[in-house]
């Protein structure tokens, strides 16, 4: 099988890496394809508490091959079949995913970057959403994430003006969590996500849940939510071990029950 897209399990992490190095990680159909494998079988792997996701070489990905057209596929169904589904992956699994961005992420690769629940990015990277100078518009639900954690006029201003983003600029706007320095990104993201593999699997899924439910709904539906999510979690195995640990100073064990 291709190594197109790279799986490696480092203790309770899963690390996924686009591998397409000569060509800035750029997305093409068989990338798509095996990136939405990868994420589905990290998804369904009990050992996995936290993914990495991120580019092999000095890109994180400059977006879709456009030397490779649209393979025989209208746009629309690029868009609907082969992108869709890898977002959708991240959006709807249970464990938090990690986007490591080095050099840039543009285009559908800076929508994939947004789309994962955390970003750490090298402090020499940066994010950009280039459309209007192919005369494209933004896509992967780009224009749904930039609107919900920018606001619209500063989102559209980004966007049309084509604007390089900064890692510490993507920090300031709340775009990305951190900015370390490049030669160091790596081993700061499979640090964190191991730092997160220790919380609470089922409190992690749960938050994630929660959260992305908050960001479509109102406060009423979304306090029913956490009410359902608290009486689900409360007096279960990882609970009582979790609170157990804490009144006895020390690190909790948690199983995933």
């Amino acid at each position: 099988m291709s190594d197109i897209v790279k799986y490696e399990i480092k203790g309770d992490v899963a690390v996924i890496t686009l591998n397409r190095p000569d060509a800035l990680n750029a997305f093409t159909t068989e990338l798509s394809n095996r990136l939405q494998l990868e994420l589905e079988r990290a998804a369904g792997d009990d050992s996995v508490r936290v993914i990495v996701l991120t580019g092999e070489g000095r890109c994180f990905s400059a977006g879709a091959d456009l030397k490779s057209g649209f393979e025989g596929r209208p746009v629309s169904g690029k868009l609907h079949y082969e992108y869709r589904p890898v977002f959708s992956a991240i959006a709807t699994m249970s464990k938090p995913v990690i986007a490591a961005v080095s050099g840039s992420a543009a285009g559908i690769g800076m929508s994939l970057a947004l789309q994962c629940d955390l970003m750490i990015m090298a402090d020499n990277a940066f994010l950009l959403s280039p459309f209007t100078t192919i005369s494209l518009v933004p896509d992967g639900g780009l224009n749904w994430l930039l609107v919900r954690q920018l606001g619209y006029r500063r989102a559209f201003q980004m966007s049309v003006e084509c604007e390089r983003i900064a890692a510490g600029r993507c920090v300031e706007l709340g775009l990305a969590n951190r900015a370390v320095p490049a030669d160091a990104l790596q081993s700061e993201a499979l640090e964190w996500a191991q730092t997160l593999a220790k919380r609470a699997p089922r409190s992690l899924e749960a938050t994630k849940k929660a959260m992305r439910y908050a960001m479509d709904n109102d406060w009423a539906s979304t306090f029913a939510m956490e009410a359902d999510w608290q009486q689900a979690l409360a007096g279960s195995e990882d609970n009582v071990e979790g609170v157990a640990a804490f009144f006895e100073k020390r690190e909790p064990k948690f199983k995933g029950k």
